[in-house]
């Protein structure tokens, strides 16, 4: 298709053509055409956010609930930098998002213009890639790429900065059945002689171990069910990073939980004592690795990445393998029954006991109380009341985000959602969102914390305006928790201000904004005040008060290897923690 139509016009047609179906946004002088071409069609519906950091998030949690390309449309200046956390969250998760952000007219550029910023210049180290459109005739091609760019290799954010004379001005609009990107060609299969070597050497481990990451889900539903199928046919253990869960079932026997620094003991035990590794869709981050020197100091290890650049980054692999995670799983699957691979059945069963005795030490218990609610039994009574219903869970970041992911357990991916590399407080409510505009008829829960939840709880006006019921559950203790818990570590117990003060009164605070806000304090009364939270066809604040002090455990402190963590047994091991300089990097 092509035809003569205005650049803003351009813009909203290539949204068509792309097959987006929702956008977030916010409206500007140097958006505006955008925004009027957005009035004279229907097709694409745009959500109205509060703050352009919100609607990144939105985008994010809709991206990946849905598998669709998230798009967000922001103003020029502080539009544009109001994103970039956004942006930066969804680089360092591997997230699909278009952001179409409004510039000053290209005459204008570098003149200081009134909410003018170097939009591509600051976007650059926070996205995959970006463009600034001088001419009206090339947009139509940025925009097409910039969707191929996002969503292909490893997926990540793309900037299209558009001047506002530019949007004015009339061009030719090409279809994206025109365009063919000449120089970004991800790899998606896989090296045939090293999927073969990296097939015989699994097949003689004695100690194996499936280390999976989020690129498992990334490379869509068939990469996770190749996964179950190599678990299944190989006998071997499986664990997953913190954003990896859900491509394997936590209900599954080969299942030994999360690793990493608050992972589970059988796992990063099995980590640390495997003799071969496959890291599927991984990238050997800081909090998955420990020490590095330390890190599974006598295993081969296997690293299965479409993106270059992780390969050998962090930890030197033996066989690297640059393709998508369901290309190359489907291959090492057709070469393990060509070879008629099996594994060592007494060497495994010896493993299998291992791993049960490591097991048998039960690293997420924790001391219930009926007096007061421990964080870890609130997640466990949300879990039991959703476990049955069409359900996606955001957080926010801190001690609640480590909780949901020890104690709600994940059968299928995309239903799980959290900032993980960037760390960001806010992320939970707007990424809530965006899974509910997704996902209409579902059930969208963010599990937050009573200080991250004031970080972007504008948005909960975000939710009221369209009618989308999500629900925010806070673990609510009166600490920046996680903040607390490392100035317990490393500071004495000097809470420099960690202490959550001046908090609202959540429950007034829902109500204001026309929501539904409800308290709970005792564990008796739990089970019913969820209920009442899930019942509400409205977007609902719970203020779940638990336990002040409760730390969480297991945990391996920074610069310690897997097999040194401080169990909830232990937790005394909290004061030993400290190094002999009587600190550490966090």
């Amino acid at each position: 298709m092509m035809r003569e139509m205005t650049g803003a016009e351009m813009v909203m047609q290539a949204l068509i053509d792309q097959g987006v179906e929702h956008m977030f946004g916010y409206p500007g002088g140097a958006v505006l055409p955008i925004y009027d071409a957005m009035f004279h069609q229907n097709q694409v519906r745009h959500v109205l956010v509060r703050h352009e950091q919100g609607a990144v998030h939105m985008a994010e949690g809709y991206a990946r609930s849905s598998g669709k390309v998230g798009v967000v449309l922001v103003t020029s200046g502080p539009g544009a930098t109001n994103a970039v956390t956004g942006l930066t969250d969804a680089l360092l998760d591997s997230i699909p998002v278009v952001c179409i952000t409004g510039q000053v007219p290209t005459h204008l550029i570098g003149s200081d213009a009134f909410q003018e910023c170097d939009t591509v210049g600051i976007t650059r180290p926070c996205t995959k890639h970006n463009y600034l459109v001088r001419d009206v005739n090339d947009l139509a091609r940025v925009l097409h790429e910039a969707f191929y760019v996002a969503q292909n290799g490893r997926p990540g954010p793309v900037v299209v900065d558009i001047p506002k004379d530019v949007q004015f001005a009339k061009g030719i609009y090409v279809g994206p059945e025109n365009i063919q990107h000449k120089t970004y060609q991800p790899r998606l299969k896989g090296d045939g002689d090293r999927i073969r070597a990296a097939v015989e050497l699994l097949a003689k481990a004695k100690r194996p171990v499936f280390y999976t990451g989020g690129g498992v889900i990334n490379s869509g539903p068939e990469a996770s069910r190749l996964l179950r199928e190599f678990a299944r046919l190989s006998g071997y253990p499986v664990t997953s990073t913190l954003m990896g869960l859900g491509a394997f079932p936590a209900s599954d026997k080969q299942w030994l939980g999360m690793l990493g620094m608050h992972g589970t003991y059988e796992a990063n035990m099995a980590m640390h004592d495997c003799d071969v590794m496959v890291c599927v869709g991984a990238r050997f981050d800081d909090r998955i690795t420990g020490r590095l020197d330390a890190f599974s100091p006598g295993s081969k290890k296997i690293h299965i990445d479409i993106d270059p650049s992780s390969i050998n980054k962090n930890v030197k692999v033996d066989i690297p393998i640059i393709g998508d995670v369901k290309h190359v799983l489907d291959d090492m699957l057709t070469v393990w029954r060509a070879m008629k691979a099996e594994p060592d059945r007494r060497a495994l069963a010896s493993w299998w006991g291992q791993i049960d005795r490591w097991r048998a030490r039960k690293s997420l218990s924790f001391q219930n109380s009926d007096q007061i609610i421990k964080p870890q039994f609130a997640i466990q009574r949300l879990y039991e009341a959703v476990k049955d219903k069409d359900v996606y869970i955001t957080t926010e970041v801190g001690q609640h985000q480590m909780w949901a992911a020890q104690h709600f357990p994940f059968e299928e991916p995309n239903r799980w959602m959290t900032s993980g590399g960037l760390g960001t407080m806010g992320y939970g409510l707007p990424a809530a969102i965006g899974a509910q505009v997704a996902h209409p008829n579902s059930l969208v829960i963010d599990i937050a914390g009573e200080a991250s939840i004031q970080m972007c709880l504008q948005e909960l006006s975000t939710a009221l305006q369209f009618n989308l019921p999500v629900k925010i559950f806070v673990l609510n203790n009166e600490y920046m928790g996680m903040v607390r818990q490392w100035q317990d570590l490393l500071h004495g117990g000097r809470y420099s201000h960690s202490y959550s003060e001046s908090l609202p009164d959540f429950v007034k605070l829902a109500e204001a904004y026309g929501g539904v806000g409800i308290r709970c304090s005792r564990p008796g009364d739990l089970d019913g005040a969820i209920q009442e939270m899930i019942n509400v066809d409205r977007p609902v604040l719970f203020d779940c008060l638990v336990d002040k002090m409760e730390n969480v455990l297991p945990m391996i402190p920074s610069g310690k290897p897997h097999n040194e963590m401080i169990m909830p047994d232990h937790p005394e091991g909290l004061d030993d923690a400290i190094s002999e300089e009587g600190k550490m990097l966090v």
